[in-house]
């Protein structure tokens, strides 16, 4: 499945936009219920009412529905995470976009376990770091810049132009904690976002620290040199 491009949006009509949405929530339905490598795109379409070539005629497979999803999650996520960013203060804004997150992602827990033993494999297009994940990547990065620019917090140039791809790092580790989080609402995930925060807010504020600096550099030239920049 070739990558999509996030820049270019797509105009569907009207019914042509429930259409899809049907079919994307036939396919979460049944994937809560029967399990994402049991369903079909067959037991899709019959689900959404439409036909099998209608389904593929939107999506090309299960792996676009769920990109779909992810893309549909971000959305969510991003207009939760709106009011976070008239606060001032990094540690406010950084815990209102991970805490949004919970909030739009809880429905969804029960069957992310499911995504993410595909997701783990390196080589498929569900892996976040894939190029078929682009689009929902950037969304979600995006959401940390914004929680860092105009905000109150001092860091060199440097770090903060790496700092929103480093925070959507540290997202995806609480969201692989979130999807083994068997408590009540997630409440362990609550609580380890609660307490990561404050934490990270002093760490990137002591970077400006003489002692600190070189370190942070040397920081910085490893993630340069694991991107190949």
């Amino acid at each position: 499945m070739s990558p999509r491009v996030a820049s270019v949006p797509t105009k569907r009509s009207g019914k042509a936009e429930q259409t899809r949405s049907g079919i994307v929530d036939a396919a979460l339905s049944l994937f809560r219920s029967g399990g994402y490598d049991a369903t079909t795109m067959r037991a899709i379409a019959d689900e959404a009412g439409v036909s099998l070539g209608s389904a593929y005629y939107y999506f090309s497979g299960k792996e676009e529905l769920v990109q779909a999803f992810y893309d549909q999650l971000q959305v969510e996520h991003a207009a939760a995470a709106e009011s976070a960013y008239d606060r001032p203060a990094f540690a406010d804004r950084l815990h209102g976009v991970m805490a949004s997150f919970l909030d739009v992602a809880e429905p969804f827990h029960d069957f992310g376990g499911q995504f993410f033993r595909n997701a783990a494999d390196p080589r498929s297009p569900l892996s976040p770091f894939s190029a078929e994940s682009g689009p929902a990547r950037e969304a979600s990065t995006e959401l940390m810049r914004r929680a860092v620019e105009g905000s109150d917090l001092k860091v060199a140039p440097g770090l903060r132009q790496e700092l929103p791809e480093l925070l959507w790092l540290l997202h995806m580790g609480v969201v692989l904690f979130w999807v083994y989080d068997d408590s009540p609402g997630q409440r362990r995930t609550r609580t380890l976002v609660a307490g990561l925060v404050p934490i990270v807010d002093r760490s990137v504020r002591l970077t400006r620290l003489p002692l600190v600096r070189g370190l942070v550099d040397d920081g910085l030239g490893l993630v340069r040199q694991l991107r190949g920049t």
